[in-house]
């Protein structure tokens, strides 16, 4: 790829900063531009789909498992690839941004794997965005050491955890590059930069390039991801299968689809995992319309509800019967200095993990290095020295489309406690957003883009079917606004209120709040420096 001509010239639109060109090489934006003038036009495709799929759902068409894949589900005899290296025992995994502090602890934790997450826990400010990359690169090359202000050493450790990327969904761009008069797919800088600059590094570290893949709809997603893969490794030299990659199953349409999802990316698939909050606020925007999909407040409705029991039991035996590894969800506790409260956090978070193992899981997701130890611990219990139980085949799991959807038996309307504490949390993440930081400590959870998405969904929801009036939602708007300026006398407090309304309170949904958040005030062009 070095030595060939630059035929794919991605323009940067954005200053350059500390080492940006050590990312932002020619032969890097020439691997980009590749990718997006193969794959570039399948991406808008398919977002438009989306958009007729989401008209289809709300004019009353039936979401059912497709028939036309029955074919594919029947066979017993298709598996996904086995366990790459540093992806055979994966009990324990912590995610956060690519943050260098972040990054550091991430690796020396004691979490068998490392998601760095360029989506929902970043803000992706250029800055953001690029210095990750170097994070990253810095990480694999063992030169990420370095002091804070505050005197604390941040040091690499012997033990490191297995790095797996995040890029951003397929439904963002990445405004500060452009190809060809248009914006570049986030996902494709996200997930071209890091494999240019570190899938071979990798490999040569006894492991290889692995990504997780967020909010896919369905099994054509899936393809062209696949064929991305495909094209990239054929592009460096790879050797094809190198690759592996985790699909969050964490949008309703594609729980309907999870066995197609793995048969599509069965050469590069690392298995699924079920994401809670994208989930519900996928469901919410997909059926929110309708009045058996009212959901009461997010706190409510637990991994217990007979609807997610449905979607986790199913995506266990979904992934052990075709030999991939299946990852349960968050564990967002930020432990305290209240020792009560924070034995009673712990005690919930063990419950939790406890369910997930005995469900069959083969590992868990924590957002603090706390948390490692709590979750190891359970899963020691059921694992012992095995390093996984996709031997569970849970042939006891039958799930059928009524199950996924049976929202109605935990439906009801919010409390007034619920209501105010989404509109307290949603303003208090908008605000760390547009100022840059993703991950956000919030009544002592650690919260991401999720978060804010399920609680603004949640406030449109409740207006639309009126079990909360929009007098009560304006006179909660006011209160909580006054309250985060006097909290943190650096936000933006108008621009929060503004973007709550946009997002919360319009007639219709829009369906992210990122796009327009970002294009609004996160995109920061210059003369162009290549």
């Amino acid at each position: 790829m070095s030595t060939r001509a630059l035929t794919h010239h991605v323009r940067v639109l954005a200053p350059l900063g500390n080492r940006h060109d050590e990312i932002l090489t020619p032969a890097a934006l020439d691997f980009v531009g590749h990718l997006v003038a193969a794959f570039g036009k399948r991406r808008q495709d398919l977002m438009r789909e989306r958009r007729r799929q989401a008209l289809r759902l709300a004019s009353g068409s039936p979401l059912d498992f497709p028939m036309v894949t029955s074919a594919v589900r029947a066979d017993p005899t298709w598996r996904v690839a086995p366990p790459a290296p540093g992806l055979t025992d994966r009990r324990v995994e912590i995610t956060g941004p690519p943050e260098r502090r972040t990054t550091v602890s991430a690796l020396n934790s004691g979490a068998r794997v490392w998601m760095a997450d360029f989506e929902d826990a970043t803000a992706p400010t250029w800055e953001n965005v690029i210095s990750g990359q170097l994070n990253l690169l810095d990480a694999i090359e063992r030169r990420i050491d370095f002091s804070s202000e505050d005197g604390k050493e941040y040091r690499l450790g012997g033990q490191l955890a297995t790095i797996v990327v995040r890029p951003r969904g397929w439904h963002l761009d990445e405004e500060h590059l452009e190809y060809d008069g248009r914006p570049v797919p986030a996902a494709l800088v996200d997930f071209g930069l890091y494999f240019f600059h570190c899938a071979q590094r990798q490999i040569d570290a006894g492991h290889g390039p692995y990504f997780y893949l967020p909010k896919l709809e369905n099994r054509y997603e899936a393809r062209l991801w696949n064929d991305i893969f495909v094209t990239a490794q054929e592009l460096l030299g790879i050797p094809q299968g190198t690759i592996r990659a985790t699909v969050l199953i964490e949008t309703i349409t594609a729980a309907f689809e999870m066995e197609e999802i793995l048969h599509e990316l069965r050469e590069h698939s690392a298995g699924l995992n079920a994401g809670r909050w994208d989930y519900l606020f996928s469901l919410i925007k997909t059926f929110g319309h309708r009045t058996d999909f009212l959901l009461p407040d997010r706190a409510q409705v637990t991994m217990t509800a007979p609807f997610m029991r449905a979607y986790t039991e199913l995506l266990v035996r979904t992934c052990h019967q075709r030999g991939a590894h299946a990852i349960g969800g968050m564990a967002a506790h930020v432990p305290s200095k209240d020792q009560a409260a924070n034995e009673a956090a712990l005690a919930k978070v063990r419950l939790d993990k406890e369910r997930e193992a005995e469900d069959g899981f083969d590992g868990s997701w924590v957002a603090h290095p706390g948390l490692v130890p709590v979750c190891r611990a359970v899963f020691d219990g059921v694992l012992g020295d095995r390093p996984h139980q996709i031997d569970r085949t849970r042939d006891d799991v039958e799930v059928t489309a009524a199950d996924l959807l049976s929202v109605r038996r935990v439906s009801g309307p919010p409390t007034a406690e619920g209501v105010r504490t989404n509109i307290a949390v949603a303003l208090r993440y908008f605000a760390a957003w547009l100022r840059g930081q993703g991950a956000v400590a919030l009544h002592g959870l650690m919260e991401d883009a999720a978060t804010a998405e399920i609680a603004r969904v949640q406030i449109w929801q409740w207006l639309r079917h009126r079990v909360i009036d929009r007098e009560t939602v304006l006179r909660l708007l006011d209160e909580e606004t006054e309250a985060l300026g006097a909290e943190y006398p650096w936000a933006p407090v108008e621009e929060v209120r503004a973007l709550f309304r946009r997002t919360a309170m319009s007639g219709e949904l829009p369906l992210f709040f990122t796009p327009d958040a970002y294009s609004r005030h996160l995109v920061r062009h210059a003369e162009p420096a290549s």
